[in-house]
C-alpha cells in the first residue's frame, strides 16, 4: 500500500502545470449514467461528475468533512444552519458562483433525479434563504445535527446554464449535450459517450489551483480482464477495481504500481418482506403460497449459511473483512456489541425445517457484476452456500444499468449489492435502508424490501433530531443492533479496493475510502 503524500501532490502539481501537456487515461469499471449530477446517487456517477462539479461540503480520503464551496457552517438555532460560501469561485463559463446557485441546485433535485434518488441528500431541508451572495440559511424539518454530512454529495450546478433544464427529460438532453454541464470543478466537460469515454479538459481557474493533468479521458471498461489488458498494453494509464487475483500478480510487476485502500462499502443481502414476493418458488417451480422471508427463522438460516471467512479468503483472496453490521466498524453509530456472524449450515437446515421448509425451496438471487470489486463472484458464492442448506438458488449477476431500475421497481425477492456509508455516520445508512419508507419524515428511500420495525423507526427519528452527539450515537447503535438482529439485511463483507497504474505514467494515487478515482489527486510519475 502506497500512502498518498501531500508533499508529493504539491510537487507533482507544480511539475504538471509547468509541463502543461499531459493526458491521463483511466480505465474505469463503471461510468456515469448522466452528465446531470443530480440524476443518480450511485458511486460511479459521483466518481465521474465530481470532476466537473464541486459539492457544497467536501470530504478527505478518510471521509472527514472539509470545506469545499462552503467554507464554514454552524447551527444558528435548533432548525437553522448558516453556511458561508467561498468567494471568488468561477464557473467554467467565467460566471461567478453565488448562493443563488446553491439554492437552485437544491430545489431542482426532486424534479430531475432518477431511480437511485438524490433526494436523500436534501431530505431534511424545509427552506433555503439567501442572506447575501455568499451566505445561506437552511431551515430543516426539525433539529438536524448531521445536515453538513448530507451535503458531501450535494453537487452545485450553474443556475444560469441549467435554468431551462429542470425536468428529467430536458435535463438529460441539456446536460448530456454539454450545454448545461457547467460546474466549478477542476475539469471542464468536453464530450461523453454513454458506456464509452468521458473526455475532460483542465479548468485552470479552479479555486484549488490547476490540476496535475491538462486533460483526462475516463474510459468505461466493465470487464476486469479487459481493463487489465488495456493497462498492460499502455492503452490506459490507470485502472480501478483490480481483482484480487490480479492484484497478487501485479505486486510482483516492476512496471506497475498498485495502490490498496480500505473501503466504506459493505456487501449485503436484502430479503423482501412483502406478503407476496415474485422470485421465490417451490423446487418444482410452483408457487409457495407465502413469502418465506417473512419468517425470521428462514432469514436466520440464510445468515448461518454464509461462510464469510471463505468469502474473504477464497472469493476475494484476502481483500476484505467479514462484515458484522451494515457499516464498517468504528463508524458513528456502529455497535461494538454486535458479534461476528457464525457459520453453521447444520443449524441453518434445522431452522428451515422448523419454519416449514424441511426440503428447502428455490429462489432467484440478483446482484450486479460491474459495479464493485467481486460483486458477481460474491453472489455466485452465496448461491453455492445456500444450495448446501437445500435452497436452490438461480444467480443472476447483471449490469448495474439493469439491476438498479428493477430493484427500484421492487421486482426482486432476494438481492445483493454494496452500500457505502459515505457520510461516515449511521443516519445515512439506517435512515435510507432500515427506516420504513415514509415520505413525511423523508426516510426509507432505499428500503426496497419494505422492512419495518417501529422501534428502529422511533430510534432513527429520535437520533435525527438529537443535537447531543453521545445521545445521538446511542440511538443509532441501538437501531443498528435491532436491524442486524432482525436479519432482513444480511451483511456479508467489507470491501477493500485496488488501483493499478503504469509506473512510468502515474506516481501516486489518493486511495479514498469512497473508492472514487479523482484525477485532481492523482500525481504524474516524476
Amino acid at each position: 500500500m502506497k500512502p498518498f503524500s501531500w508533499a508529493i501532490a504539491l510537487g507533482g502539481l507544480l511539475v504538471a502545470t509547468a509541463a502543461g501537456a499531459q493526458t491521463l487515461t483511466v480505465g474505469v469499471r463503471g461510468g456515469p449514467e448522466s452528465m446531470d449530477p443530480h440524476f443518480s446517487a450511485l458511486g460511479p456517477q459521483a466518481d465521474a461528475v465530481k470532476h466537473i462539479y464541486d459539492t457544497l461540503v467536501g470530504t478527505g480520503v478518510d471521509l472527514q468533512l472539509e470545506p469545499s464551496l462552503a467554507t464554514s457552517w454552524e447551527p444558528i438555532d435548533d432548525v437553522t444552519w448558516e453556511f458561508k460560501l467561498r468567494e471568488g469561485v468561477k464557473f467554467h463559463d467565467g460566471s461567478d458562483f453565488t448562493a443563488e446557485d446553491v439554492k437552485f441546485s437544491i430545489e431542482r433535485i426532486p424534479n430531475v433525479t432518477g431511480p437511485t434518488t438524490m433526494e436523500i441528500y436534501i431530505r431534511r431541508i424545509a427552506d433555503v434563504e439567501i442572506v447575501d451572495d455568499y451566505t445561506l440559511r437552511i431551515t430543516t424539518d426539525g433539529p438536524a445535527a448531521t445536515l453538513p454530512f448530507d451535503f458531501v454529495r450535494l453537487f452545485i450546478v450553474s443556475s444560469a446554464a441549467a435554468a431551462d433544464f429542470s425536468d428529467i427529460e430536458s435535463a438529460t438532453e441539456g446536460f448530456n449535450s454539454g450545454e448545461a454541464a457547467i460546474g466549478t470543478g477542476p475539469f471542464k466537460y468536453v464530450s461523453w459517450e454513454p458506456k464509452g469515454e468521458l473526455v475532460l479538459e483542465r479548468f485552470d481557474d479552479h479555486w484549488r489551483g490547476a490540476a496535475p493533468w491538462e486533460s483526462v479521458v475516463r474510459r468505461e471498461i466493465s470487464d476486469d480482464s479487459s481493463r487489465l489488458a488495456a493497462l498492460k498494453a499502455g492503452d490506459v494509464d490507470l485502472i480501478n477495481y483490480v481483482s484480487s487475483a490480479d492484484y497478487l500478480a501485479l505486486e510482483r510487476d516492476n512496471d506497475i504500481n498498485t495502490f490498496l485502500g480500505d473501503s466504506v462499502y459493505v456487501m449485503n443481502l436484502q430479503l423482501d418482506q412483502r406478503d407476496e414476493t415474485p422470485k421465490v418458488y417451490a423446487k418444482d417451480g410452483s408457487p409457495l403460497g407465502e413469502n418465506p422471508f417473512q419468517k425470521k427463522a428462514v432469514r436466520e438460516a440464510l445468515d448461518l449459511a454464509i461462510d464469510r471467512e471463505t468469502m474473504v479468503d477464497i472469493v476475494l483472496e484476502g481483500l476484505g473483512t467479514p462484515a458484522r453490521q451494515l457499516m464498517p466498524e468504528g463508524f458513528f453509530g456502529s455497535s461494538d456489541e454486535i458479534e461476528a456472524k457464525p457459520y453453521d449450515p447444520d443449524r441453518a437446515m434445522e431452522l428451515l425445517a422448523e419454519a416449514g421448509y424441511p426440503d428447502g425451496f428455490a429462489m432467484d438471487l440478483y446482484c450486479t457484476n460491474d459495479r464493485l470489486p467481486g460483486d458477481g463472484a460474491i453472489c455466485e458464492g452465496l448461491g453455492q452456500m445456500f444450495a448446501q442448506i437445500g435452497i436452490d438458488t438461480n444467480v443472476n449477476a447483471i449490469s448495474r444499468s439493469v439491476y438498479f431500475p428493477a430493484q427500484a421497481r421492487k421486482e426482486y425477492s432476494a438481492f445483493m449489492n454494496g452500500w457505502g456509508t459515505l457520510t461516515g455516520e449511521a443516519s445515512y445508512t439506517l435512515g435510507s435502508l432500515a427506516h420504513s419508507p415514509n415520505e413525511e419524515v423523508r426516510m426509507g428511500a432505499f428500503n426496497r424490501i419494505e422492512y419495518e420495525n417501529p422501534e428502529v423507526d422511533r430510534l432513527m427519528q429520535a437520533g435525527s433530531k438529537e443535537l447531543d452527539a453521545d445521545k445521538r450515537r446511542a440511538f443509532y447503535e441501538e437501531a443498528m443492533k435491532l436491524t442486524v438482529e432482525d436479519r432482513a439485511y444480511l451483511p456479508i463483507v467489507v470491501l477493500q479496493t485496488v488501483w493499478a497504474a503504469n509506473a512510468d505514467a502515474v506516481g501516486d494515487v489518493a486511495t479514498r475510502a469512497d473508492e472514487e478515482t479523482l484525477a485532481f489527486y492523482i500525481q504524474p510519475a516524476s
